[in-house]
């Protein structure tokens, strides 16, 4: 979408609210939150993965305060995951495991009071993991072959077998982005938030949408209450800068990127932001050394390969 990343991935497990990071290049990793019925988080749930094929064959963690957990480490393959908890019966499902490639899908457990049963077969309402899994497949295939009505309706088909997977709605609100369609896409992104309003995803989806549909007034106000979030992403502050610069605010611009830069040094985004920002300023030395430390930082992003092509025409 014009250089406007999307988001992709779902999971197979009780609710899916979020997106995992990209997974290392030889080891897995799969993170997300345990939450009790009433979607309150639950501190110090034990995580259990197993995997009689790999060595280590299991691996444990415990969520934060925020019912946050993340497991590094796993070897390709099929993981078994139990999440348990004092006074709660124990859930599970299992997740085919990536090392390379697309990221892993994030795992949400939802914990039922008292010491009855949970299990794989519950989590996904009746749906077989591999089932929804080839669904999924054949829903990609449609959004990448650029069908963007039928990748709708295919993911749309599947909320309806598993409505605890919203987080489908960011591969919903994608394609009608791409088709143009910015009120349905923004309607997609609020289905989100209803299950999940604390999403960065949807709420940067939100603001994206709004810079791509003209209101840039909107953008700002939505990435700006975004970034005042206690647990804001990198994502959330460079697509602020995007928005700022936009809108001719170059000193804003300046800061969400530096913000983005802060969190993850070696991300070339933001720092190419910042080197667009003097470029505006008329500081083509400043503008050269940005444009320098993107090819050092991430030398195999788009971005590395636009610095060097900026900085060639520069010191013509």
């Amino acid at each position: 979408m014009r250089g406007l990343y999307f988001f992709r991935g779902v999971a197979t497990a009780t609710v899916v609210v979020a997106l995992c990071g990209i997974a290392a290049a030889q080891t897995g990793r799969v993170g997300g939150q345990v939450k009790d019925e009433a979607g309150q988080p639950i501190k110090g749930a034990t995580i259990t993965a197993e995997n009689a094929n790999a060595s280590p064959s299991s691996f444990t963690a415990t969520t934060d305060d925020k019912g946050r957990f993340s497991i590094i480490g796993l070897k390709s393959g099929t993981w078994k995951f139990t999440a348990q908890a004092p006074g709660f019966a124990p859930e599970g499902g299992s997740l085919n495991v990536q090392t390379i490639g697309t990221p892993n899908p994030p795992l949400t457990f939802t914990l039922r009071k008292g010491a009855g049963g949970g299990g794989a077969g519950g989590a996904l309402g009746g749906v077989a993991a591999k089932d929804l899994q080839a669904e999924l497949a054949a829903a990609d295939a449609l959004y990448n072959a650029q069908k963007w009505d039928e990748s709708i309706a295919a993911y749309k088909a599947i909320m309806t077998k598993a409505p605890s997977l919203s987080v489908i709605n960011l591969q919903i609100a994608a394609a009608y982005r791409n088709k143009k369609d910015f009120d349905s896409a923004l309607a997609a992104y609020n289905e989100l938030l209803k299950m999940d309003p604390n999403n960065d995803k949807a709420k940067i989806g939100i603001g994206m949408t709004n810079l791509e549909k003209g209101d840039l007034e909107a953008a700002e106000q939505t990435l700006t209450a975004a970034s005042q979030s206690t647990n804001a992403t990198r994502e959330v502050f460079y697509n602020l800068g995007e928005v700022e610069f936009a809108r001719g605010k170059s000193d804003e611009a300046a800061a969400a990127y530096n913000r983005a830069v802060q969190m993850d040094p070696k991300w070339g985004k933001p720092l190419f932001g910042l080197g667009k920002v003097a470029l505006n300023k008329s500081d083509t030395k400043g503008a050269i050394e940005y444009f320098n430390k993107v090819i050092e930082v991430d030398p195999t992003s788009p971005e590395a390969a636009q610095a060097k092509a900026v900085v060639d025409q520069l010191k013509k």
